[in-house]
């Protein structure tokens, strides 16, 4: 009995482990794991399960960076795709190539890896910033809320979720069937 596509996949993802980040980004000081090896860790996964991996660059409008994976057997595929940018240098062209080929192939396969140079170049910190605190709503803003909710029910929705809200506050949003 051939077995599907997503059962290969699924006996894959169960045995690729983790990707060691082998390369270094000296411009965001990170550590990233390279298209390259990341196929050399995956070859033999690949070939085991009878899957063909395929990356083609297609146009059809706008330039998309594509992986297929392809069962040997079935014929079957998935496909994961990224819109390449706009990029008249062509060394910046083959970087972003090579990006959204990783990009689009670790989100296919659901592979566990933390994105650093992709963080770096967006400006995302590596620890998520603390929620900031919400000020407590005074009695008459709060009655002043419900009272605006019968004409304007965004209103409530918009301004009483920057608030912290107290027990009895709650009580009179479900007594009233307001959800925030």
């Amino acid at each position: 009995m051939n077995k599907s596509i997503n059962e290969k996949l699924f006996a894959l993802q169960n045995e690729i482990g983790a990707i060691s980040k082998d390369a270094k980004n000296p411009f965001y000081k990170s550590k990233y794991f390279d298209i390259n090896s990341l196929i050399k860790q995956l070859q033999p996964l690949l070939e085991k399960h009878r899957l063909l991996l395929l990356q083609p660059p297609k146009a059809d409008g706008d330039v998309l960076v594509y992986t297929y994976i392809f069962c040997v057997d079935s014929g079957e595929f998935v496909e994961a795709s990224m819109k390449l940018p706009d990029l008249a240098d062509i060394q910046k062209l083959g970087g972003a190539v090579t990006y959204l080929r990783r990009c689009t192939l670790s989100s296919l396969l659901g592979l566990q890896s933390e994105d650093d140079d992709g963080n770096a170049a967006s400006n995302a910190s590596a620890k998520p910033s603390a929620p900031k605190a919400k000020n407590k709503l005074s009695k008459d803003r709060f009655d002043n809320a419900v009272k605006q909710y019968k004409t304007n029910p965004e209103y409530i929705k918009d301004n009483l979720r920057k608030y912290t809200l107290d027990e009895v506050q709650l009580n009179i949003l479900s007594k009233n069937k307001i959800v925030l």
